[in-house]
């Protein structure tokens, strides 16, 4: 619930997000590159849908009156099963064929086994759990914008080394050629994410609400997975992924199953609120921790 100090703080704060994000790509991305406009492709979908859902809960007056989770998940796994098509089914990336379907591990060589027909199943998987997770933790002024900056940082350093054909060598990553378009894809993000970070540091004077937290999500799953270094998420993304599994846990496992609740409240951020820790203390926290997660994922490129 949303706390009464901030009853009246305007939200869809994501569309300037949105629009700072799409500026910088256009002047500074090669519009022609297929993996710029899968991101393009992705950054609108899922603002698109993210807007909706706020669109709704404005109009209705509440915050719990939005778009269904299940409507959400449809159109999440929609897009997830059109990014698995465009990857598998045509030629517009410079993917290796026989790493694909692969499934590569942090701090492992080579892939360590072939999805095969389950990629579909797995991207969906890989696309709802992303987007869902960074969503989750847009609960707290700032909480979200600094971790996904690190994880978004994560992943442009992977998408320079993929696309130089003698560091990948060097690192015994597969090169992938065109991919050095999503590190401007990343580092457009980043900034609009920052200045969007100026206005939203406790105490917030705008909301991203989903049509930011989404977005974000959205481009960095399909980022993750246009690079094949999804399983990276769980590290890089280690505070998103305390957020998702609190959830989880309190929902399925607790109260569907046990009768009861795990957690004071969940996502897990909001139980430490309401301990009476200050917010700006758990939000910085957060962001410690998204910092020394951001390390580990790096040291697995050398470490292997």
């Amino acid at each position: 619930l949303t706390p009464a100090s901030k009853l009246g703080t305007p939200t869809m704060g994501g569309i300037v997000i949105f629009v700072s994000f799409l500026v910088s790509v256009f002047l500074w991305g090669k519009l022609s590159n297929y993996f710029l406009r899968t991101a393009l492709f992705a950054a609108f979908w899922f603002t698109a849908l993210g807007f909706c859902d706020d669109y709704l809960k404005s109009v209705r007056g509440s915050s719990d009156a939005g778009m269904s989770r299940g409507v959400k998940l449809i159109f999440q796994a929609l897009f997830a099963i059109i990014l698995a098509h465009l990857v598998l089914s045509t030629g517009l990336f410079n993917i290796p064929e026989e790493i694909k379907t692969a499934l590569f591990i942090p701090f492992f060589k080579n892939p360590v086994f072939d999805l095969s027909y389950f990629y579909y199943l797995f991207i969906i998987f890989v696309v709802v759990g992303i987007s869902n997770s960074i969503n989750f933790a847009d609960g707290l002024d700032g909480l979200a914008i600094v971790p996904t900056s690190m994880v978004a940082l994560v992943y442009a350093i992977f998408a320079y080394i993929l696309s130089n054909s003698k560091l990948a060598e060097y690192f015994l990553f597969p090169y992938i050629a065109g991919s050095e378009e999503l590190v401007i894809v990343l580092a457009a993000l980043i900034g609009a994410m920052a200045a969007f970070l100026w206005f939203n540091t406790y105490p917030a004077e705008v909301f991203m609400g989903d049509t930011g937290s989404l977005m974000l999500g959205g481009i960095i799953a399909t980022t993750a997975i246009l690079l094949k270094k999804e399983i990276i998420f769980l590290i890089a993304g280690g505070v998103f992924v305390m957020e998702f599994m609190s959830v989880f846990l309190q929902d399925y496992i607790g109260i569907k199953l046990l009768k009861r609740r795990i957690f004071y409240r969940a996502p897990i951020h909001h139980s430490f609120r309401f301990l009476g820790i200050a917010e700006p203390k758990i939000v910085v926290r957060f962001w410690i921790i998204a910092v020394i997660f951001t390390l580990i994922s790096l040291i697995s490129i050398k470490l292997r």
